[in-house]
């Protein structure tokens, strides 16, 4: 791995100063063509009724949009404001993209100040988005106009609510950066002892996240990214950078100390830390492309997301790096804040008592975890419409409005029949319907040619259990009261999260196991073991649902379902970065134990080396995460609270407590491969950055103990 040698790389800095400047000026440019969150699920009921009702009545679009009139000095029945609507109907049906403006029947508990229209929004999703605004200033400026500013209209629906949340999403992004950066720059500084080390670190991950945006918003062009993703990627590469950049940092002053010139440093620094962190990232790369198996737009590009970042900060950390830190020598000691003590006397004799008493700290750690895993079973993952992100926008006031007026949803019956034959017989089903009180209004209108629609209004908030409940019994409903045979799909906002859920919840158990399969592959080839890469996915998974019971627990109190995101982003993301944690320090007990063969002795000297590392790596991890909580979006502060305290767990807990505790009593059974195995893996060599296996020494029997006293009993 010659590439990874500091002088190797006239062009490097050049190439990164060149990427930096084309990504400087690519995201500001393409924020724009950020779209929402997009939550179809292509050949569900939902959209296969979308299709239908775009295709057989094209005036009612591929989307319908409702405008939300209010004034709080006019009813809607006098001249003023009837004149305002009148007057936007004909502005906004004069604007492309629109079909059909109609007007929305009155429902017994309409508030007299308020009064609605529903167009229809021509178009895919990327050209629905970039009419918004065309739309609203139409709206805007009709309604104002005949009603001298007395009457106000919101724009709301799909779109316009999704397009609200990504600049919820942009405002919230840019105020968590200013949050974190200066929080991780503050404890590295504490944790490094110096303001010229600190920084290193914390621009070269900046360096990383600048180029991982510039890349997704250039994905844009080939396939729909969602504000989100762009929040993935940032929150995941800004730690990641941090994590491996940290990594080498502090590899090269640990050879600076030994004597090594800087260029001699930064080659063994890449050299030794870079290898171990190429297998780091790709542990994190194969858990995040199990994403990318669901069939679902913004799954996918969470997985795209963390992929392109993991990918970015690597490159950051092994070549940007080891060229940059010898040029950089002379400024890492700038702005002392202390210091250097002894590297390694604290955690060499954390490392020894756990030698010495295994079994309580082990046993301790476990039932910590365990009592923490107990509520994850009551964890509620669902969707919610994230109302408090959109609270001041003008269409999550419409969107309340229209909850309160008892039109919060619309639920649409896609009927096809024969061409030139009549519509479909739907008395009886309009009849049920309308005999249920959660139902407002329900019409039915066909096409004159092959298609019947009939419309549901109702009062039930379209992302609760509730509308869940009424969209499943309205299936149910349907085949018992239409003609026999007669197709039908059932669509809408409920009816698109319903199918939504469903697909994600019975994904969720395919991503764990491709997620828990991969990683098992690159531990396996990493360490030639097969008990490390399963003790290290049972650990993974043990602190994984710890960090899911304190969620529990806290949701309980904050909110009434989980972000289905979350436990997704869990299985893949934080189990990859668990992973980055345990091969820092299994690399090390590994190469300590292939030089002497006392698995004893590599445990105490692997953990007292790696626990500094370990540890401001996962503080620094920590606080990036945690600073999603102080965003507006519900789902981004739960997988800010659920990644922070997993890491917090996983570092304390787990690798410097579980991890060398299990080791010690495993003894050398730890590297114990079977033959078949054996045979199948390739070779360790050096380009694997794990020093060539040497035969493992035979485990002790009660008669040689003695001879061996460091050695583990059988």
């Amino acid at each position: 791995m010659a590439w990874l040698r500091a002088r190797k790389s006239r062009w490097c800095l050049p190439t990164w100063a060149a990427l930096a400047l084309a990504a400087c000026l690519a995201v500001p440019a393409g924020l724009g063509r950020l779209g929402g969150t997009a939550l179809e699920l292509p050949g569900s009921s939902s959209a296969r009724a979308a299709a239908l009702v775009a295709r057989g009545m094209p005036q009612l679009g591929t989307e319908q949009l409702v405008l939300a009139f209010n004034s709080p000095s006019l009813h809607s029945d006098e001249e003023p404001y009837r004149d305002a609507v009148a007057a936007t109907a004909r502005a906004v049906a004069a604007t492309p993209g629109v079909g059909r403006v109609l007007t929305v029947p009155d429902v017994p508990q309409l508030d007299p100040h308020h009064t609605y229209l529903l167009f229809g929004a021509r178009g895919d999703a990327a050209a629905r988005q970039r009419l918004l605004p065309v739309w609203r200033t139409a709206a805007d400026r009709a309604a104002g106009t005949a009603s001298d500013g007395r009457v106000t209209v919101a724009l709301t629906g799909a779109t316009p609510l999704l397009a609200a949340l990504r600049d919820a999403d942009l405002r919230d992004l840019r105020y968590v950066e200013a949050l974190t950066v200066p929080a991780a720059l503050l404890l590295l500084v504490v944790g490094l002892g110096s303001v010229g080390s600190a920084l290193v670190p914390v621009l070269a991950a900046g360096l990383g996240v600048l180029v991982s945006a510039a890349s997704l918003i250039a994905l844009t062009l080939l396939i729909p990214v969602d504000s989100m993703a762009l929040t993935v990627a940032t929150t995941v590469g800004f730690g990641l950078g941090l994590d491996y950049t940290l990594l080498l940092l502090l590899h090269y002053r640990r050879h600076r100390e030994q004597g090594l010139a800087p260029c001699a440093a930064g080659d063994h620094a890449a050299a030794t830390a870079g290898r171990a962190v190429l297998w780091c990232a790709a542990a994190v790369g194969v858990t995040s492309a199990a994403l990318l198996t669901v069939p679902l737009g913004i799954v996918r590009t969470m997985g795209l997301a963390a992929g392109i970042s993991t990918v970015v900060a690597t490159a950051v950390a092994t070549t940007a790096l080891p060229a940059a830190l010898p040029r950089l020598d002379r400024w890492l000691a700038w702005g002392r804040v202390r210091r250097e003590r002894p590297r390694h006397g604290r955690w060499e004799r954390w490392a020894d008592r756990l030698m010495r008493r295994p079994w309580p700290y082990l046993l301790g750690a476990v039932a910590v975890l365990a009592l923490a895993a107990m509520p994850a079973g009551q964890l509620r993952p669902g969707l919610r419409v994230d109302r408090t992100a959109i609270a001041r926008t003008a269409a999550g006031a419409g969107f309340t409005r229209l909850e309160r007026d008892g039109l919060a949803d619309v639920t649409v019956f896609a009927l096809p029949h024969p061409a030139g034959a009549d519509p479909v017989d739907t008395t009886a089903l309009v009849d049920a319907l309308r005999a249920d009180p959660r139902i407002s209004t329900v019409g039915a209108l066909d096409n004159g040619r092959d298609l019947t629609v009939v419309t549901v209004a109702d009062r039930l908030p379209v992302d609760s259990p509730a509308s869940r409940r009424l969209v499943r019994g309205m299936r149910s409903l349907a085949p018992r009261t239409l003609p026999p045979g007669q197709p039908v799909f059932t669509g809408g906002p409920a009816a698109t999260l319903a199918d939504f859920l469903g697909a994600v919840r019975a994904l969720l158990w395919q991503v764990g196991a491709l997620a828990l399969a991969g990683s098992l592959l690159v531990m396996l080839v990493a360490f030639r073991s097969l008990l490390v890469p399963l003790k290290a996915l049972v650990m993974n998974a043990l602190s994984t649902a710890a960090a899911f019971g304190l969620l529990a627990w806290v949701t309980r109190h904050t909110a009434d379902t989980v972000n289905l995101g979350v436990p997704l982003l869990a299985l893949t993301i934080v189990f990859g970065l668990s992973l980055d944690y345990e091969i820092f320090l299994v690399h090390r007990i590994t190469d300590h134990y292939r030089a002497d063969g006392d698995c004893r002795r590599a445990v105490a000297s692997g953990l007292g080396e790696t626990a500094r590392p370990i540890t401001l790596a996962a503080a620094t991890m920590a606080v990036v995460f945690a600073g999603l909580m102080a965003t507006h979006r519900q789902d981004f502060r739960q997988a800010g609270f659920l990644v922070a305290t997993a890491v917090l767990l996983d570092v304390t807990l787990i690798r410097l407590v579980v991890v060398p505790t299990l080791m010690r009593l495993l003894g050398h059974r730890n590297w114990w491969l079977p033959r078949p195995l054996h045979r199948l893996l390739p070779p360790l060599t050096t380009a694997t950055g794990l020093p060539p296996q040497r035969p493992a020494p035979p485990v002790p029997t009660a008669a040689t103990s003695s001879v061996h006293p460091q050695g583990d009993p059988a």
